[in-house]
């Protein structure tokens, strides 16, 4: 039975998808030599594994439910932003984990749904508002700029006003 796709749209997609993974597999080799092992490693998975374990051992058992469906809903939408910071070139991190996962995930997979779920926890009473509006500064002020003297995160075209926007808005929905 014959596709229906057009065939040389499929050879032409192709191509961009032999390019991605001639890329991947330099980025692999380049990790493994320049990453792996040095302390920025090493920062980038305390901080993937830590706040996980801080907040499994602070938190109140009969709101897990809650503070977990938060937390996801932080991490789609921060790793969301993220990636599309990434693609569009707006800005980049320069050490991951793995080099098979996007480098953002350390902070959109534990940090910010970490920090949310502890913030909720720990202050509910304060309007939601605020919260983002606070997580957001911070996150653009201390944070950004932390990573970025440390060398771990990169703008490019990018502003830490835009960072205050766009996460006050995605912490609020």
């Amino acid at each position: 039975m014959e596709p229906i796709a057009n065939e040389n749209k499929v050879r032409e997609v192709k191509q961009f998808y032999d390019r991605v993974a001639e890329v991947n597999a330099d980025y692999q080799e380049y990790w493994m030599e320049h990453s792996f092992g040095h302390w920025d490693f090493w920062l980038t998975l305390f901080l993937a594994v830590i706040p996980w374990l801080i907040w499994f051992i602070v938190r109140k058992k009969e709101n897990q439910g809650r503070l977990l469906l938060a937390g996801f809903l932080m991490l789609i939408f921060s790793s969301w932003f993220d990636f599309l910071g990434v693609v569009f070139g707006l800005w980049y991190y320069t050490i991951g984990v793995l080099p098979t996962i996007p480098s953002y995930v350390t902070w959109d997979f534990s940090i910010f749904p970490v920090l949310t779920m502890l913030l909720i926890q720990f202050k509910p009473k304060i309007n939601p508002w605020l919260k983002a509006i606070g997580f957001s500064l911070i996150n653009a002020f201390l944070g950004e700029p932390l990573m970025t003297w440390l060398g771990i995160y990169v703008k490019e075209n990018w502003s830490v006003f835009y960072s205050t926007l766009y996460r006050s808005i995605y912490c609020c929905i």
